[in-house]
């Protein structure tokens, strides 16, 4: 069985787990020596203090926002969607945002993002002069209906 890597950069650094044995996903912690406070516009980069070997090149670990974070206060990733790449190996780090109207105290150790490790497709780009036809063609941004 292939497993992932992971090594504590600090130690007060806590290490990622699932929230339920279904969980898609593995919490992330802030790893900070006092609280962090997100005020309204907002954007920061937090450390988890650790650092991730995936098993092979054909995975990358994605980060989410916690749904909780995003509904109840306004905080979400300030790219959307991170990726760790499988070749990488610095701390990781999460950009959350704040775009509610009221400020956010982020605590030491608590529960920022959502890691999910999945496979990636690594195909070959050949560049064409014209592309196989179908039957949405370009239509895009609810071209398809509602």
């Amino acid at each position: 069985m292939e497993t992932i890597q992971i090594k504590r950069l600090r130690e007060d650094a806590v290490l990622p787990k699932r929230g339920s044995a279904g969980a898609a996903g593995m919490d992330l912690c802030a790893c900070l020596e006092k609280p962090l406070t997100i005020e309204p516009g907002t954007l920061c980069k937090i450390p988890t203090g650790i650092a991730i070997a995936l098993p092979n090149e054909n995975c990358a670990a994605f980060l989410f926002a916690r749904s909780g974070l995003g509904v109840k206060h306004g905080i979400c990733l300030s790219n959307g969607v991170g990726v760790v790449d499988s070749d990488y190996r610095g701390e990781i780090q999460v950009g959350l945002c704040n775009i509610g109207r009221e400020a956010y105290t982020v605590q030491p150790g608590e529960r920022i993002a959502q890691m999910v490790v999945m496979p990636v497709c690594m195909f070959p780009l050949t560049e064409t002069g014209t592309l196989d036809e179908t039957e949405r063609g370009s239509g895009g941004f609810g071209s398809t209906g509602r």
